[in-house]
């Protein structure tokens, strides 16, 4: 009697998943050998944070997208990093001279209210343009350092940032990021900024400052390293990471010739030493 064949398993081939390269470092502090050198990491770390590019030994293959998690962590170390503290006091004591804000008042007083709403400005942009945006759009909020060609091609390519941007699939896509994450925050600094003027006109006014200094920072991200080196900083000059080199063939050994061997000297196993007789 025939037994009944019982169904075999189907078994489906392993997807692979698509290979991608982790971006190279732009910067590395260990390269500095000047003075303030926690001043400078910071600094350069700044610019660092949110810069890549392709990695010189795979420079065709796309980079690895970031998780929404990632993002978060983007987020997190590019709002913690002291150079915003800095630039919120800067902004404070500048609101502080012209006195937006005439409700916070002047003194210790006013100045505190105003860094703190300035640090409030800078953990709202980058809330919204580094993590929740990036996030819903699926879009990568980090700058891809060209590196190469002319001043006027490298020069666009870092003004293109804040219109074109790369999604997490690798494909270019308009930077939803940008626009909707600038005017979110000018939108939300109404809550607590009670002398800002209310209207589109204003926020919209107030969006495109904002979107022009990112513009300055993606410039700043492109040129760093040649602003270095025209400024003298003292870093250590460091390989073009798009260049590709080749170790040196080693040369080969040169034999001499027999004539020019030299005459191997006489055996003394017969002779008898003059100091010894």
């Amino acid at each position: 009697m025939l037994q009944p064949v019982a169904d075999q398993p189907t078994i489906l081939p392993a997807i692979t998943p698509n290979p991608c390269a982790r971006p190279a470092e732009v910067f590395d502090i260990d390269e500095y050998d000047g003075p303030l050198t926690q001043l400078v990491a910071r600094f350069t770390r700044k610019l660092e944070i949110k810069t890549v590019h392709a990695p010189h030994k795979k420079p065709h293959t796309p980079l690895c997208a970031l998780s929404a998690n990632e993002k978060f962590h983007l987020f997190m170390e590019d709002t913690l990093e002291p150079v915003n503290f800095l630039d919120a006091g800067w902004d404070a004591a500048l609101a502080q001279a012209s006195n937006d804000d005439p409700t916070f008042g002047q003194g210790v007083a006013g100045y505190g209210k105003r860094y703190g709403a300035s640090l409030l400005d800078n953990v709202a942009g980058d809330f919204f343009n580094t993590f929740l945006y990036p996030s819903i759009f699926q879009q990568d909020p980090r700058y891809y350092r060209l590196g190469h060609g002319s001043f006027q091609q490298r020069l666009g390519h870092a003004l293109r940032h804040t219109f074109v941007a790369h999604g997490d699939s690798g494909h270019l896509m308009p930077n939803y990021s940008e626009w909707f994450g600038t005017a979110s925050a000018k939108a939300l600094s109404n809550l607590y900024h009670p002398g800002n003027e209310r209207g589109f006109g204003t926020v919209a006014e107030r969006a495109g400052m904002s979107i022009t200094t990112d513009m300055a920072w993606d410039v700043a991200r492109e040129f760093w390293p040649e602003i270095t080196h025209k400024l003298h900083l003292p870093f250590r000059p460091r390989q073009n990471e798009w260049a590709t080199t080749t170790p040196a063939p080693a040369e080969p050994v040169k034999r001499l010739p027999d004539a020019a061997k030299p005459a191997p000297l006489p055996s003394n196993s017969g002779a008898v030493d003059a100091t010894h007789q």
